[in-house]
């Protein structure tokens, strides 16, 4: 199992992606979060093939075609924390902290 937590910043709504194999490529995604744009995704993701998805391009991957659908905000960091711990359930990343830090002069 793994896990990312999501703090998105402004908008305040964090967001808990558990990542768990069911076999060799297969993965179930749990995403705990008020968000109601975030959570319609969650069904979608069930069976999510972690290592195609890992290595598709941004066009490509249903995470991103998810998100596409229903999420309102372009810069929303939570799909590309779902991609994180896909990578890291799926063993083809260590579990590392991300980092964006935003500053105006």
């Amino acid at each position: 199992m793994s896990t990312a937590i999501v703090k998105p910043g402004v908008c305040g709504i964090e967001s808990k992606i558990v990542v768990r194999k069911k076999d060799r490529r297969t993965m179930d995604i749990t995403i705990e979060t008020k968000c109601p744009y975030i959570k319609k995704m969650e069904k979608d993701l069930d069976g999510i093939n972690g290592s195609n998805e890992c290595f598709n391009k941004f066009s490509a991957s249903k995470v991103y075609e998810l998100a596409d659908q229903h999420c309102k905000h372009l810069a929303c960091p939570v799909p590309s924390g779902i991609i994180k711990a896909l990578e890291v359930e799926a063993g083809l990343a260590l579990p590392r902290n991300v980092e964006i830090l935003i500053t105006k002069e």
